[in-house]
């Protein structure tokens, strides 16, 4: 199970840091992915972790201002939010994939409920 936290409201150019604490279990053997579905629109990556944490991939749109990290101790991973803009409004979802460092949400196999950001401009 997969707990998303850390959304708000942000002015743009702000910052917010995402958290998704993941129920005891095999976390620290899945990739970690990040996702956004804003208004109106499909749910798109943003950003993935291997289960090491050594290897990350980010979506161009976010690529220099969002970082995502993990930590395996303690079943979290993180995206820090930098810059932030109005195109970045959306809800935010962690995913889990066994396998691969995909892009793709049908690839994910367990997600978390989602968390609203809110890029005032």
């Amino acid at each position: 199970q997969l707990q998303a936290s850390g959304g708000g409201l942000v002015q743009a150019g702000g910052s917010l840091r995402l958290t998704c604490a993941a129920s005891k279990g095999t976390f620290s053997s899945y990739v970690m992915g990040w996702f956004r579905q804003p208004p109106g629109k499909e749910r798109e990556f943003v950003a993935a972790i291997r289960a090491s944490g050594v290897t990350t991939n980010y979506a161009d749109s976010v690529k220099g201002r969002f970082t995502i990290s993990r930590d395996n101790a303690t079943n979290t991973v993180y995206l820090q939010m930098n810059s932030l803009k109005p195109e970045d409004m959306a809800v935010y979802y962690c995913a889990a994939n066994f396998a691969y460092m995909s892009q793709f949400p049908s690839e994910y196999d367990y997600w978390g409920q989602g968390t609203q950001v809110t890029v005032s401009s």
